[in-house]
């Protein structure tokens, strides 16, 4: 463009990709809409449109930046001296956070579900999945209070006084009594600084009160997430063992329980979110099943939030694939818009399929906690949350990394929203165990709950003799299994490698060819040197085109 001299203009640009904005992120999400109807009902997709066209406005976008931009801030005491231990969050967080949880991403399925919807899980995974693409910060209250609800369950009393303030649907933020609440949410203190994932070897204390069930809690808890939530579950040394517990954050009376918030975590990632360190001094906590058994209360919990690992895993992988393959279907190269660029073509295909890979295997996964009394169901949910925690985390940083580097400079500036996702992109491979934890989880069910297998087995065998590359990576997946030497050595292998042939026994019975021949051709090809743009077969532009956005 010139002006009036016919000089260049350049305070004009051009030749630069519209911001993605104004579209619906579920209905223009293909891989998502098929699984939704493959396992639930088209009604699904109807229902989740209302939220994917929220997610998918200017106004979502602005309001995750500006999240992230304005960190929370943490007063310690108030202006006359008297302890407080307050966050206070930027009027965007507050906005996000309503709209997750009017939305019902936290605890509303588990009362859905027991109300008898039976697609329950699958619709809150779904939205989550989808609302999570607006800032992955806010995700992790609404996650621990979806996860909160099954490890409450292991006392009636408890979970009845919980749970239907987890599951309302009326975000209520502030510190008051439960009874002054319109809604609640959860978190968790698992950790300590001298063991991390090794919580036995936790030092904090707790001693029975004279009022039956309540414990005084003495200790410090290394990583404690949103602490302005209303109730945490934290474990702690009893006389029995190493026992679970229920911290409200206010108690009943109304009276602030002693929960002092030391410092902020300054970490990798979004900066929307408070992560803190907490000290208990004296801290009243109820009893959370029997003493002794905090692991084994809590283990619920912990497959919650695995599932919403990879599904904020997923999330992420899908934002930044709808970033790249809208910037390439606008931005042009060399003498032609560069999704037209054979190249290009192929790094945009290959970044699709890892992304729908991710999605199938997320939404089986919820689907299967819909049906939580079948045997199958059960024990596929058994084995495939650690390897799909362990593979879908894993796999999330270099393809960021890669759909990023698709906008070149343009995806390296914060604007573009793709410096936020990489930075977040390590996270859930830490949360909740890290890779070598759930590797060797894996082998712990493998050893321990033979009908693992078995469902293992069944769920990559429904494939069989569909494609031949994924038959011979079933076999060597099962011959490994055979090799007790050395097999923890090899866990990280033996988990990749199952994960995988569960991702390409979903993709080559239900994508498209062309999706399934990619998958398999470069993921069980003995050619595939694990970097992105390297597919050998498949009609890639097909494949770069359903993966495309529509705004």
């Amino acid at each position: 463009m010139t002006d009036r001299t016919g000089a260049v203009d350049h305070r004009t640009a051009t030749n630069q990709a519209p911001a993605l904005v104004g579209h619906d992120v579920v209905t223009s999400d293909v891989a998502l809409t098929e699984a939704l109807v493959r396992h639930g009902s088209p009604d699904l997709v109807a229902d989740l449109s209302g939220l994917g066209r929220e997610a998918g406005s200017a106004e979502a976008r602005e309001h995750g930046m500006l999240a992230n931009r304005h960190h929370p801030e943490l007063t310690a005491y108030d202006r006359w001296g008297n302890r407080v231990d307050e966050v206070e969050f930027h009027p965007s967080w507050h906005w996000l956070m309503e709209r997750a949880v009017g939305h019902g991403l936290q605890a509303a399925p588990w009362e859905r579900q027991r109300a008898g919807d039976p697609h329950a899980h699958l619709r809150r995974a779904a939205g989550f999945y989808a609302w999570s693409q607006t800032e992955p910060g806010h995700g992790c209250p609404i996650s621990m209070t979806y996860a909160a609800v099954p490890a409450l369950r292991a006392d009636d009393a408890i979970a009845e006084q919980w749970t239907p303030l987890l599951a309302s649907t009326s975000y209520d933020p502030g510190l008051r009594a439960p009874a002054a609440k319109a809604g609640a949410l959860a978190g968790m203190g698992m950790t300590e600084k001298q063991g991390g994932s090794d919580v036995r070897a936790n030092r904090t204390t707790a001693v029975a009160t004279s009022e039956d069930g309540w414990y005084a809690l003495h200790g410090h808890k290394w990583f404690t997430s949103a602490p302005m939530n209303d109730l945490f579950l934290v474990l702690a040394q009893a006389e029995g063992g190493l026992t679970c517990f229920v911290v409200p954050r206010v108690l009943e009376d109304g009276a602030r329980n002693r929960l002092d918030v030391v410092r902020l975590k300054d970490k990798l990632g979004n900066r929307s979110n408070a992560s803190s360190e907490l000290e208990l001094s004296g801290t009243l906590g109820q009893r959370l099943g029997d003493e002794g058994r905090g692991v084994r209360t809590i283990i619920e919990m912990v497959a919650a939030t695995r599932l919403d690992c990879v599904l904020g895993s997923a999330a992420l992988m899908r934002h930044a694939l709808a970033e790249a393959s809208w910037h390439v279907a606008h931005r042009s190269a060399f003498g032609g818009l560069l999704v037209d660029k054979p190249l290009m073509q192929n790094v945009v295909a290959d970044l699709a399929v890892e992304s729908e890979a991710a999605t199938a295997l997320a939404m089986r996964l919820a689907a299967a906690v819909d049906r939580p009394d079948d045997p199958h169901e059960a024990a596929l949910r058994r084995i495939a949350l650690p390897l799909a925690k362990f593979w879908v985390c894993k796999r999330t940083p270099a393809m960021v990394a890669e759909a990023l580097e698709c906008l070149g400079g343009n995806g390296y500036v914060e604007e573009s929203g793709l410096p936020l996702m990489f930075r977040e992109s390590p996270l859930n491979s830490i949360w909740e165990g890290s890779g070598n934890v759930n590797a060797l989880d894996v082998l712990r069910a493998l050893g321990r709950e033979p009908q693992v297998l078995e469902a293992w087995i069944a769920e990559v065998g429904a494939a069989r003799g569909a494609d031949a590359r994924l038959d011979r990576a079933v076999d060597d997946t099962l011959a490994m299994l055979g090799e007790d030497a050395g097999l923890e050595a090899g866990a990280r292998r033996l988990a990749s490698r199952m994960a995988a042939c569960l991702q390409g026994s979903l993709l080559v019975r239900h994508a498209p060819p062309e999706v399934a021949d990619a998958f398999c051709g470069s993921r069980f090809g003995t050619t595939y040197g694990g970097t992105f743009g390297m597919l050998t077969s498949g009609s890639l532009r097909a494949v770069v085109d359903r993966a495309t956005p529509l705004a």
